[in-house]
């Protein structure tokens, strides 16, 4: 039940993510530059000699996911930041959070894993439910359609950083995966924050305190429990209760920023936490769905 906790205090966290970057006043890639640097500066003291030794230990395939995950990771912040600017914060969490479908196929691919019917029932009625809840945005015109498909191209990016955490769980310890995946995606969004020309400074004091706010909160709170999280439970669950965040930061929404959402949004999101029961209840945590290497 550890795990269990930590996964839903992780839920939580991240659905103030939409929040702090509705709350920034400062471009797309300066936010996910700081949410994802400050994490790092705050981790580094911590962690930077144990992940020193144990990155020398590990074998060039894996040192090859670990940069391949904090590129995904990166791509992710960078394409979901940008689609809240086009579209409705319900709409691009939702979007962001159907990764479970993604996990299913690369999982399929890549080790041959079956999902058992409980996890494919559970899975399409979320999935129903995210459609349902992005209905009216997907027919109110061209930019709401655009930040929808940043939020899939994201999803996309989270599914393949899950399941990489997943494969390497029992070769790279929790600290230093983590370290290591959040230094390169720090790198690779900071050197994409010069080459476009964004100044790092000039922000309001608001802005800031929201940005270290966003770096600690959703990032090395929530991020990091799903990561401990994914370690010990099957990642396909682990994925599908990340579902969870769109109903959180929906509320989330209504009560800070007064965004209220749709009827359409609102149906969704409890057919979205009804696949999410469904799925944990009839698994009964049963390991059975783990995605095992091979």
């Amino acid at each position: 039940m550890r795990y269990y906790l930590i996964l839903v205090i992780g839920v939580v966290a991240i659905s103030f993510a939409a929040i702090f970057i509705r709350l920034a006043e400062a471009p797309t890639l300066v936010i996910a530059t700081y949410r994802l640097s400050i994490a790092i500066a705050v981790l580094l003291p911590f962690t930077a000699k144990s992940t020193v030794i144990v990155l020398r230990k590990t074998p060039i395939r894996d040192l090859m996911l670990v940069l391949l995950s904090g590129i995904l990771i990166a791509l992710h912040f960078w394409l979901w930041i940008t689609s809240l600017e086009y579209t409705s914060i319900a709409s691009s969490v939702v979007l962001v959070t159907s990764h479970p479908a993604f996990v299913v196929l690369l999982a399929y691919f890549l080790w041959g894993q079956r999902p058992n019917k409980s996890v494919i029932i559970g899975i399409l009625v979320a999935i129903m439910g995210i459609l349902i809840m992005n209905f009216g945005n997907i027919n109110s015109g061209s930019q709401a359609l655009f930040g929808n498909s940043l939020a899939m191209a994201a999803a996309l990016a989270m599914g393949g950083y899950l399941v990489i955490g997943h494969h390497l769980r029992n070769r790279i310890d929790i600290k230093s995966y983590i370290t290591a995946v959040y230094l390169v995606s720090a790198i690779l969004v900071l050197i994409a924050t010069f080459i476009t020309g964004y100044s790092l400074t000039g922000y309001s004091g608001s802005t800031y305190i929201i940005l270290i706010l966003l770096a600690l909160v959703p990032q090395l709170i929530g991020h990091s429990s799903i990561n401990l999280a994914v370690r010990a439970l099957p990642v396909i669950i682990v994925s599908v209760a990340i579902l969870g965040e769109p109903v959180g930061a929906t509320i989330l929404g209504i009560a800070i920023l007064d965004e209220v959402p749709a009827v359409n949004e609102i149906i969704g999101g409890i057919i979205v936490i009804l696949g999410i029961i469904y799925v944990i209840i009839k698994n009964n945590f049963i390991t059975s769905i783990s995605l095992r290497d091979k």
